[in-house]
């Protein structure tokens, strides 16, 4: 996401205009999923997909409309060969994009998604309300709202002030939302709205505790899959940065008190591997004191039930201890560190995506 904004604050600094497209609905399977995102630049180019092949195509057809008339689109499309025939995308799914024009020359425009830039860069969040039906941006009208997490608004939504003040008033629930979502809601006139939610966040941040061989397969794969990874480890010749290029921290600290400094949330992951049990034990009875949304620690059944037990002697209950996935990752017979780390980062996916069984 943060690409694409940056893609699009380039764009502005060139006085130059372009269509944003964003898949809104997902019904069956799809080469992308909602919120996916492309950027169609004024000179054809593109940045980010919607999923290749002739949906990809389509969508860049459409664009051309959106900057000749300045007004969005609203792009359906069945992959269950209505709309691919002769193609090799029988997926069998339905989509929508949502395709809107974005231009250097509207200032509300401009000004609005250059915030949204500047606050992913600086990882703040919030969400962005659109409303998705043409009419609305007729006059160069931009019908959308940035929502920060602090309760600051930037932009506005003509004629459903309605709106912004229940999703004002519900940001906290919004709050903890990482999916796009399309939602009916009333505008001043009493007219039924379709109002897209969307979050605006940063890399989910992953923290992971010890610097051994299976991190080492561990980092790049989730830097890889948009995780934004931290490695921790008591060791100063493990906790090299020249180990591990794509972590975007590398941090040598007795894992005692380890957690005080990191301030995790709960779109924090924390990912437990460090050289043996009473490493395990330390970082994992901190990180249950923290609201990290997810908390894996490695090791056998066996192993799991010592820490546990210690655990509990130490006043952790059991609704604590339910927070931890462990054994960590999605089974799949994994042995060696490769294998292992595929596991870990399919489980981290799974929850992010919110996914779990």
């Amino acid at each position: 996401m943060d690409e694409i904004y940056e893609a699009i604050g380039n764009l502005f600094d060139e006085g130059r205009s372009g269509v944003m497209a964003t898949i809104i609905r997902q019904a069956g399977p799809s080469p992308r999923g909602i919120g996916a995102k492309c950027l169609i630049k004024d000179d054809g180019s593109s940045i980010g997909t919607v999923g290749g092949g002739i949906l990809e195509a389509r969508t860049l057809k459409e664009a051309e409309q959106v900057l000749e008339t300045g007004l969005p689109v609203r792009l359906h499309f069945s992959l269950d060969g209505t709309d691919v025939a002769e193609t090799d995308m029988l997926c069998g799914g339905r989509v929508e994009v949502f395709l809107e024009p974005v231009a250097a020359r509207n200032p509300a425009c401009a000004t609005l998604l250059r915030r949204v830039a500047e606050d992913l860069r600086d990882g703040q969040s919030g969400h962005l309300i659109t409303l998705i039906d043409p009419k609305r941006w007729e006059d160069d009208a931009i019908p959308k709202l940035f929502l920060r997490k602090t309760g600051e608004r930037f932009g506005s939504l003509p004629g459903a002030r309605t709106i912004e003040a229940a999703v004002s008033q519900g940001r906290n629930e919004l709050g903890g939302a990482r999916r796009l979502s399309v939602s009916e809601m009333t505008d001043d006139a009493g007219r039924s709205v379709e109002v897209l939610l969307e979050p605006v966040v940063t890399p989910s941040l992953l923290y992971v505790f010890g610097a051994g061989h299976v991190s080492r397969q561990i980092v790049p794969l989730a830097a890889k899959v948009g995780f934004q990874v931290t490695v921790i480890d008591d060791r100063g010749d493990f906790a090299d940065p020249t180990r591990f290029p794509e972590a975007a921290e590398v941090r040598c600290i007795p894992f005692e008190g380890v957690m005080q400094p990191l301030h995790l949330d709960r779109a924090s992951y924390v990912v437990i591997v460090t050289r043996g049990h009473m490493g395990d034990k330390t970082v994992l009875a901190q990180a249950l004191r923290t609201k990290a949304g997810y908390i894996g620690m490695i090791g056998s059944r066996q192993k799991r039930g010592l820490i546990y037990q210690a655990l509990s002697a130490e006043g952790f209950t059991q609704e604590d201890l339910a927070r931890v996935h462990s054994p960590i990752g999605i089974e799949i017979g994994a042995e060696t560190p490769e294998e292992i780390a595929v596991s870990i980062v399919a489980e981290l996916i799974q929850v992010r995506r919110g996914k779990e069984s």
